[in-house]
C-alpha cells in the first residue's frame, strides 16, 4: 500500500497520470465490463495534457479521474461511485461527471442529480465479422471502393511490430502536414513510441512497398471488442477507398475471440457522424453526463 500512495495520492490531493501508474490501474480498467473508449489505461495516459487528467485515490480501490476541457472541469468514477459525501464534494468542486455509464446515471438520478445521454460521446460498435466480410447490400458501395482500391493499387499489411515503429511515425507526420491541425498528433506520436510499455498493438499497410497507413489500439469489454485508439492514413490521388482498406484489412487479422471493433465517438461532428454511421454499427457504448440539478 506504501508504494501505491506514493505514485497515486488520496484524495483530494491528486498528480498527473504517469506510466508507472500502469501496473496498478491497467488491471481495474481491464476489469470493467462497459467497454468505454476512454477507460483504458492507454488512453487516459496519451490524452493526460489534452484533457489535463489528474488522478487520487480514494476509499475501497475506488478512483477518480478529474479534468478540464478549456474552462470546464470535470470528473470521471471509471471504477465505481464513492460515499455520498464525496460525491457530494466532486459535483461541488466540478460540476459535471462524464463517461457515466447508465447504472452509474440511475443511481445518481435516483438521490437527485441530473443525467442525459452524451450522444456525441458514444462509442460506435460494429461486428468484426461485418467489417471482415463486408456482404450485403448495405455494405455494398464499401465492398466496391475496397475492390477498386485493391486492383489500382499493390497492399500489404503487417502487424505493426515495433520494427515497424519509424514507418508508423513517417505515416504520421505526413497526416500531420496534410491536415494542418495538430489534434491528436502528440497522443499519437507519444503512443508510437511507447506502444510496447502501454501493450498497444495494431496494423500497418503498404502500398508499392511504401508505408501509407496504421492504426493502433487494444482489447477492452473483458476481451470481447477491441478499440481503435489511433488510425492515420496519408492521402494520395490513387488513393480513393484507402480507409475502406484498412478497415477491412485490419479486421481481417483480428483475433476471431473479439466480437465487436470499437472505433469511438463521433464527438458530434456532422461529417465523422456520417462517416461511423455508413459502417452500420450493430451497437453503441452509451454513456452519460451527469450534473447537480
Amino acid at each position: 500500500m506504501a508504494d501505491l500512495e506514493v505514485t497515486i495520492l488520496e484524495y483530494p490531493d491528486s498528480a498527473e497520470v504517469s506510466i508507472d501508474m500502469r501496473p496498478v490501474l491497467h488491471p481495474k480498467f481491464q476489469a470493467l465490463a462497459e467497454g468505454i473508449s476512454e477507460f483504458t489505461f492507454a488512453n487516459i495516459y496519451l490524452f493526460r495534457r489534452t484533457h489535463n487528467y489528474r488522478i487520487s485515490q480514494l476509499e475501497d480501490g475506488l478512483f477518480v479521474i478529474t479534468g478540464r476541457d478549456d474552462d470546464n472541469p470535470f470528473f470521471m468514477l471509471p471504477f465505481g461511485l464513492p460515499d455520498e459525501n464525496i460525491v457530494r464534494e466532486l459535483f461541488d468542486n466540478y460540476h459535471t461527471m462524464k463517461a457515466a455509464t447508465a447504472a452509474q446515471a440511475e443511481k445518481l438520478t435516483a438521490v437527485g442529480y441530473s443525467a442525459s445521454e452524451d450522444r456525441d460521446n458514444f462509442d460506435y460498435l460494429y461486428s468484426l465479422q461485418d467489417m471482415v466480410n463486408l456482404t450485403g447490400r448495405k455494405f455494398h458501395r464499401k465492398k466496391n471502393l475496397l475492390n477498386i482500391f485493391i486492383k489500382n493499387n499493390e497492399c500489404q499489411a503487417k502487424p505493426l511490430l515495433e520494427e515497424y515503429r519509424e514507418d508508423a511515425l513517417q505515416i504520421l507526420e505526413k497526416w500531420n502536414n496534410q491536415h494542418g491541425d495538430p489534434n491528436d498528433f502528440h497522443a499519437a506520436k507519444e503512443a508510437l513510441e511507447k506502444m510496447w510499455p502501454l501493450q498497444l498493438c495494431g496494423g500497418i499497410f503498404y502500398i508499392d512497398g511504401q508505408p501509407v497507413a496504421y492504426c493502433l489500439g487494444e482489447e477492452l469489454a473483458l476481451g470481447r471488442s477491441f478499440v481503435i485508439h489511433f488510425e492515420k492514413a496519408v492521402l494520395g490521388e490513387d488513393f480513393k477507398g484507402i480507409y475502406q482498406y484498412i478497415n477491412q484489412a485490419f479486421a481481417s487479422i483480428l483475433p476471431e475471440k473479439y466480437e465487436t471493433v470499437n472505433r469511438q465517438q463521433d464527438l458530434g461532428e456532422s461529417g465523422l457522424r456520417q462517416a461511423k454511421t455508413s459502417y452500420r454499427p450493430v451497437d453503441f457504448v452509451k454513456k452519460y453526463k451527469v450534473e447537480s440539478r
